[in-house]
C-alpha cells in the first residue's frame, strides 16, 4: 500500500497547494465545495453536494458494513501579518487532502469488495455547527463505524507518531449582556454599574467546583462597558463566557453552576442579565471497537513503537456529535503527528506535508480493516 500511495502523492501535493491558498471560512466554503466536486468527479466517482448547505460526500458500494470517513473543510478567521483573512491554521487543508487520498487509495484498491464505504467534506466545523447540520442531511444514520483525523501540534505528538483516538473535551461558548442602570460619577448610588456586576460575575465563576479528578474550566474571555467619558458610571456591557470540561457529565454540572452563579448576580444588583449559547461541542466517546481498529492500521504502517492508543486534549471537535447524537455509530479520530508548529490556530502555523501521505495509508487501512473484520 505505500506503494501505491507514494505514486498518488505528487497529485495530493497538487490538492493541497490548492486547497491551502484557497482558504474559505465556515459556511462559505462554495469554492471549497466546487474545487472538490470537480476534483473527485475527474477521478470517476460520484458526488453528493449536501442540500442547502455547503460540503458533500461519496458514497462507494452498497450493503453492511457501512464505514465512513468525515473530514473537515472550513478556515479560520484571524489577522496575518495585519490583516484579517481566511487561514488554513487548523490543518483542515491537510484533513481534505487525505480524504481525498483515501478515496484515491479505496478505488485503487478495490474498497469495498462488500459493504458500503462513505466519505464526507464537512463545513463549519470551527463554528460548531457543521456536524449537526449534517446530521440533519441523514447521510450518517446507517453508517457502523464511522473515522475522522486530526493533525496534531508537535508539542502533543511528535512528527512520524500517531493517535487511535483524540479525546477532546466538551465546550460552550456564551454571549450575554447586562443592563443596569447609567449614573453621574459622583452619584453611584443613583445608578448599578455594570462593570461592579461583571467583576462579580467573574468573582462567582472563580467559586465553581466539580469534580476535580475531570478538567474543567469557566471563565469570562470578554467585556465591554462604558465609553470615552470617565464621568458616567455604564449601565450597559456585553460579556462572553468560555466552558470547557473534559467529560459531558462534568459539563453539564458546570453549565449549571454557571447559571446559577449568573442568576444570583442577577438578584443581587437587581439588574437583567441575558444570555445564550453561542456555540457547543460536546466530549469525545470513543467506541473501543473502531478505536482497536484505527491502533491496528496505525502498527501495520507506521509500526508499535510510534503507535498509541489514545491523546486527551481539552481542545473541542464538533465530530463528536456524529457518536453523541448516533449512539450507534462506533467512532474514533486518528490523530497524525506532523511536526506542526508553533501549533494549532496560530497564524504562521506550519508541518511536515509529507505527514498526509501517511495519514492517508492509515485511513485507507483502517477502513480495509473494518470491513475485513465484518467478512
Amino acid at each position: 500500500m505505500n506503494e501505491q500511495v507514494q505514486l498518488l502523492k505528487p497529485k495530493l501535493d497538487e490538492v493541497f497547494a490548492h486547497l491551502h491558498s484557497h482558504p474559505e471560512v465556515s459556511w462559505k466554503e462554495t469554492e471549497t465545495t466546487t474545487y472538490l466536486k470537480e476534483f473527485l468527479e475527474s477521478e470517476g466517482f460520484h458526488v453528493n453536494v449536501f442540500d442547502g448547505i455547503t460540503g458533500l460526500s461519496v458514497t462507494i458500494g452498497e450493503g453492511k458494513p457501512v464505514v465512513g470517513l468525515r473530514v473537515d473543510i472550513d478556515a479560520l478567521w484571524q489577522e496575518v501579518d495585519g490583516v484579517y483573512q481566511a487561514n488554513h491554521s487548523c490543518g483542515h487543508d491537510g484533513h481534505m487532502t487525505m480524504g481525498i487520498g483515501a478515496l484515491l487509495m479505496a478505488k485503487e484498491r478495490g474498497i469495498p469488495q462488500k459493504g458500503t464505504l462513505k466519505v464526507f467534506f464537512q463545513p463549519a466545523e470551527e463554528k460548531g455547527e457543521g456536524a449537526l447540520a449534517v446530521l440533519e442531511q441523514g447521510l450518517i444514520d446507517d453508517i457502523d463505524y464511522l473515522f475522522g483525523v486530526h493533525v496534531r501540534a508537535a508539542d502533543e505528538m511528535a512528527d512520524g507518531y500517531s493517535a487511535a483516538s483524540l479525546r477532546h473535551g466538551a465546550a460552550k461558548m456564551i454571549s450575554g449582556t447586562i443592563k443596569g442602570t447609567e449614573a453621574h460619577g459622583a452619584r453611584p448610588h443613583q445608578g448599578k454599574n455594570a462593570i461592579e456586576v461583571g467583576a462579580s460575575l467573574v468573582g462567582g465563576l472563580q467559586s465553581i467546583h466539580c469534580n476535580p479528578m475531570v478538567s474543567h474550566t469557566a471563565k469570562m474571555t470578554m467585556f465591554q462597558a462604558g465609553g470615552k467619558s470617565a464621568n458616567i458610571i455604564p449601565g450597559n456591557a456585553k460579556f462572553s463566557l468560555d466552558l470547557r470540561a473534559q467529560e459531558n457529565g462534568v459539563m453539564d454540572e458546570l453549565y449549571e453552576q454557571v447559571e446559577r452563579v449568573i442568576q444570583a448576580v442577577e438578584r443581587q444588583y437587581d439588574v437583567e442579565i441575558n444570555y445564550k449559547i453561542m456555540a457547543e461541542m460536546v466530549a469525545a466517546e470513543v467506541d473501543a471497537e473502531a478505536e482497536d481498529l484505527m491502533y491496528q492500521a496505525i502498527v501495520k504502517v507506521i509500526g508499535e513503537e510510534k503507535a498509541t492508543r489514545t491523546v486527551v486534549t481539552p481542545g473541542g471537535e464538533d465530530f463528536h456529535f456524529y457518536s453523541v447524537r448516533r449512539p450507534s455509530v462506533k467512532s474514533t479520530m486518528l490523530g497524525l503527528g506532523c511536526g506542526l508548529t508553533p501549533g494549532l490556530h496560530h497564524p504562521y502555523m506550519t508541518f511536515n506535508q509529507d505527514a498526509l501521505a501517511t495519514g492517508v495509508e492509515i485511513l485507507t487501512t483502517a477502513i480495509e480493516l473494518t470491513f475485513q473484520s465484518k467478512k
